[in-house]
């Protein structure tokens, strides 16, 4: 299914992940550190902005190859994956939506992380419903004014620019929102502490509030009240990307219960032996496979210019499902280890949770799976 360029990406994250990563995850998980070091080592390799066109100073991968290094990452630890996803859709939106000064500006920053980024939607009332953003840019001359706030924004204790989804039309719904590029140092912002997170603990979370914050006109990206569209348009590539995410987490549980199975002894022979814990392995294996086609296969409906939507949902919502059952097989094997801090399964659970529920929960994938059903009919 891989080319020899894709089997060599592959390869290449794999050893960085098993070399450079996966020694670091538990001291990282432990301090919530965010590996600014790790990162520009990362960017030097070309594992940031994979999708960014050659032209552009990018590697110029399609999203199968994006699939790919996504998973081998978090093979090695999610929260490191995570930081991959997020620069991949700030960057998407750049070549996509931004002006050749917006992207001079910024994009080879981001790709090299000497550029912080945060992608700021969510609120306090506009999770899931993102319709229901209160953060407005009210126009000021030639320029804007920012006020609102944002929450559980990925990285925003560290950011140096965001990319806020605002309202700039109260009467127009989802027709009247824009996303703007907010310097996050500038007068006016706001940061919150950063929150204390179940899982993926490196990944820095935090709020972000805007009291008059001024913006430029050219801050404004894309079109005047195209931006919830503009969002919308990443998000097939986005639920591409946590679902690969997902995989790696459920593929890296795999690897430590298999290990695990072949070496812990009972009953004067090791279980792996047992019926019991062979049935667990076992499903784990299949449903971690099943993930794994489903999310390259949406990755190559959107290489191919297909419609990918209905395809993404379900490789998002089956990986993340796969995820959290599947470490929790892993915690099984393990046993009472399983169960303590220390051992990496007991971090791979506690990392899967949140698959379920960013980049649009997993009870929202079934809503949109069901509507593609009804709108397009039952083949897929």
């Amino acid at each position: 299914m891989l080319n020899d360029i894709q089997l060599q990406v592959r390869d290449m994250a794999r050893q960085f992940a098993d070399d450079v990563i996966r020694p670091m995850a538990a001291e990282l998980d432990q301090e919530e550190r965010f590996p600014a070091e790790l990162y520009r080592e990362m960017a030097g390799l070309g594992l940031f902005g994979i999708g960014v066109p050659e032209s552009m100073g990018g590697p110029g991968f399609d999203t199968l190859t994006y699939a790919v290094v996504m998973e081998e990452l978090s093979r090695g630890y999610a929260s490191v994956a995570d930081q991959c996803g997020l620069v991949e859709l700030i960057a998407t939106l750049l070549v996509r939506h931004g002006t050749s000064t917006q992207q001079a500006r910024w994009l080879a920053g981001v790709m090299s992380t000497e550029i912080k980024v945060a992608y700021c939607i969510t609120e306090p009332e506009a999770g899931t419903d993102v319709s229901n953003i209160r953060t407005t840019a009210e126009r000021d001359g030639a320029g804007w004014v920012l006020n609102g706030g944002k929450i559980w924004i990925h990285n925003a204790p560290v950011a140096d620019i965001g990319f806020v989804l605002a309202r700039t039309d109260k009467a127009a719904g989802n027709r009247g929102m824009s996303i703007f590029i907010v310097d996050l140092h500038a007068s006016g912002v706001t940061r919150g502490p950063k929150e204390h997170k179940m899982g993926q603990r490196a990944s820095q979370v935090g709020a972000l509030d805007f009291a008059d914050v001024r913006l430029p006109a050219e801050a404004l990206l894309g079109q005047e009240n195209r931006g919830f569209h503009m969002m919308m348009s990443a998000l097939d590539k986005g639920r591409v990307g946590i679902g690969a995410l997902a995989v790696g987490i459920a593929q890296a549980g795999l690897e430590a219960a298999v290990d695990y199975a072949g070496q812990r002894k009972q009953f004067g022979q090791v279980i792996s032996e047992f019926q019991g814990v062979q049935w667990l392995l076992a499903d784990m294996a299949k449903d971690i496979s099943a993930a794994r086609l489903l999310v390259r296969d949406a990755a190559m409906k959107i290489d191919a210019g297909v419609p990918a939507t209905m395809a993404c949902s379900m490789a998002k919502c089956f990986a993340g499902d796969t995820a959290v059952q599947r470490t929790a097989d892993a915690v099984q094997v393990f046993g009472g280890s399983g169960y303590i801090r220390g051992f990496e399964v007991e971090r791979l659970y506690r990392d899967a949770k949140i698959c379920q529920i960013y980049e649009g929960t997993n009870q929202i994938q079934r809503m949109i799976i069901a509507r593609e059903l009804m709108k397009n009919g039952a083949q897929t």
